[in-house]
């Protein structure tokens, strides 16, 4: 995993809680924290990190994750802001995500390996989005999504269809503006 999602869960630890929770989490996850933007780091840090916060935050996994997810966007939407900016919302966004802003993480990181998205409109009005990825993480993804919505100043309802915490997770995404 890119050191930029490590660096992006660390200012949502650090904002939400301290600098000093995020010291602990290292500690108690047994880990460096040492990430760099442009490095790899193995995906179990990620794994350990979110586990020894379970208990120092009063989150289930899968809660935290979302948290930690939706808290995380800004960062990453800041660092990038050429890549969010000309979106008009949250579903625009989603979609602009395989063919836009993944080929561009790419040439920054070109070991990079992101996950993909597909999208189907549904008659509802919602975004039904399929998230496929080794890592299965579509909790942390549906919490970035989520991110997303308070960047474009809609309210974002990501309702979990089938294969939370798996390689595929398939969830529907509802934005309508604030």
């Amino acid at each position: 995993m890119k050191g930029v999602i490590f660096n992006a869960v660390e200012e949502a630890v650090t904002g939400l809680y301290s600098e000093d929770v995020w010291d602990d989490l290292l500690e108690n996850a047994g880990l460096e924290g040492n990430y760099t933007s442009l490095g790899s780091y193995d995906d179990s840090e990620l794994t350990a990190l979110v586990t020894a916060a379970c208990p120092m935050t009063g989150h289930e996994t899968n809660d935290l994750l979302r948290v930690l997810g939706r808290s995380a966007f800004p960062h990453l939407a800041n660092r990038y802001p050429e890549l969010v900016d000309d979106s008009k919302g949250t579903h625009d966004f989603l979609r602009r995500v395989n063919d836009i802003i993944h080929p561009e993480v790419l040439k920054l990181h070109p070991d990079a390996t992101p996950p993909q998205f597909d999208f189907e409109d549904r008659d509802d009005g919602a975004l039904r989005v399929t998230y496929r990825s080794a890592r299965g993480l579509g909790v942390l993804a549906a919490g970035l999504i989520t991110g997303a919505g308070d960047r474009f100043g809609e309210t974002v309802e990501v309702k979990m269809v089938s294969g939370e915490g798996e390689t595929v997770t398939v969830f529907d995404v509802y934005a309508t503006k604030a």
